[in-house]
């Protein structure tokens, strides 16, 4: 056909166009189609289809397909493919063509099941990942998803994060898309800014994202050695935590409503918070904030984020940042295991103190103070009230603390109870110089 179309379009040309034929076709083919050649065996090609195709079919398929046998030996065949078929090339392609000419329906369903099975490393870390995100989800948070790129000037005045640390980028496109981000902090102050600036100013937010770091003063032979990147997860609150309605007044969020979060997502994990190492946040990030550590491991950091910072982004309203270290926290999950225990058959005692302390001694001083004088009946602490005022005197404080206290095997005593009280007194008395108000 293509000879013919082209002295047809050749004679037009001349008739019409008063062209003129210089002379005779030439065929300019440089590259011809080479016939790919294909190894195949019968008994792999049966054991891909599921059943065993007569050896007589399979070779009128091969014929009526174009595809010629150029040798055999064996169950062994070596097929020739025309060039028109591109998409056959391998053993798996002939197989294919082979049972779509036979028909899939004339495969009947074995009635053996083959099975693998498949180990997945435990925690399952994205389970666990999904599962905080859902567990987010459902109580209202909205996820964000930031970019990793972001600007080198937001680290020009930040001691928490060195722009010697930055992941550059060499060819960037623009100065807003320099480098790789060190935090989720930032990309979490534009999305507030975004929606604060579309009238949308009550905000609980999640990211689940890498932060990357460079260590240049790391020396090693593979370049990629001194580069760094970590999983975090981070919540951003602020604004009111609900819509104002007839039975419900504007309460704004705090430290306290993302502490609770926090604590929630730890005790998600099978962390409890009072027994978690803890100390204050001390960098440019925050106005105030605490962390939380497990044997030194800083597993999340949380507080208001520092004004100065939140103005830049046009924020009038605090911000309350929370700083998980995924990573950190999913290398520590794998040694939680689930313990049950009986329900305790002997009700729980609860008794009342309170005390006046210098104003730095800390709730978890008296925590874990309380619990090293007395292992065995005290269950849980609860800090109901604390007060600071000229009527205890400068420099001073007074917490009200319920104590819990049951015994697994009998039901305690008064005496018991008082014993175990009057020990704590004694122990706050002389190891932080607490006054016991009656």
């Amino acid at each position: 056909m293509v000879p013919y179309a082209l002295q047809r379009a050749a004679w037009l040309i001349t008739s019409i166009a008063g062209g003129t034929i210089t002379g005779p076709v030439v065929d300019e083919y440089p590259a011809p189609a080479v016939n790919a050649e294909v190894a195949v065996n019968l008994k792999r090609i049966n054991n891909l289809i599921g059943k065993e195709i007569p050896e007589d079919t399979l070779r009128q398929i091969l014929a009526s397909l174009d595809i010629e046998i150029l040798s055999e030996k064996g169950n062994d065949m070596l097929l020739r493919v025309p060039p028109y078929r591109v998409d056959v090339q391998r053993e798996a392609d002939i197989v294919e063509e082979v049972l779509r000419i036979y028909g899939f329906n004339n495969v009947e369903i074995s009635e053996r099941v083959h099975a693998t099975l498949s180990y997945v490393a435990k925690p399952d870390k994205e389970k666990i990942t999904h599962t905080i995100c859902d567990y987010l989800t459902g109580a209202g948070f909205t996820e964000i998803m930031s970019n990793s790129l972001t600007r080198s000037a937001y680290c020009e005045k930040n001691k928490a994060f060195p722009a010697k640390n930055l992941v550059r980028i060499l060819n960037p496109l623009s100065s807003d898309l320099d480098c790789m981000r060190q935090s989720l902090l930032y990309g979490g102050l534009e999305a507030i800014r975004y929606n604060r600036n579309r009238k949308n100013p009550d905000l609980l937010l999640y990211e689940v994202g890498k932060v990357y770091f460079c260590h240049p003063e790391a020396k090693a032979e593979n370049p990629l050695s001194k580069y760094s990147e970590y999983l975090h997860l981070a919540l951003f609150a602020t604004g009111n935590r609900n819509e104002k309605n007839w039975t419900t007044p504007e309460q704004p969020v705090d430290f306290f409503f993302l502490k609770g979060w926090v604590s929630a997502i730890l005790q998600r994990l099978g962390f409890d918070p009072d027994y978690l190492g803890n100390g204050e946040v001390r960098n440019d990030l925050f106005e105030y904030g605490l962390k939380y550590m497990v044997n030194e491991t800083v597993v999340v950091e949380f507080g208001e984020v520092n004004a100065q910072l939140t103005e830049e982004f046009d924020c009038k309203a605090p911000v309350f940042y929370a700083d998980f270290h995924w990573d950190a926290l999913m290398s520590l999950v794998k040694d939680h295991f689930v313990v049950y225990r009986e329900i305790p058959r002997f009700p729980e005692v609860r008794r009342d103190l309170s005390m006046v302390l210098d104003e730095k001694v800390s709730y978890a001083q008296l925590r874990d103070l309380a619990f090293r004088t007395e292992k065995k009946l005290l269950q849980k602490m609860n800090l109901f009230d604390v007060y600071k005022g000229e009527k205890i005197g400068a420099g001073k404080k007074s917490y009200a603390i319920t104590y819990v206290l049951r015994d697994p095997s009998k039901t305690l005593t008064d005496e018991e109870i008082d014993a175990v009280m009057k020990k704590l007194m004694t122990a706050y008395e002389k190891e932080l110089g607490a006054i016991i108000r009656q």
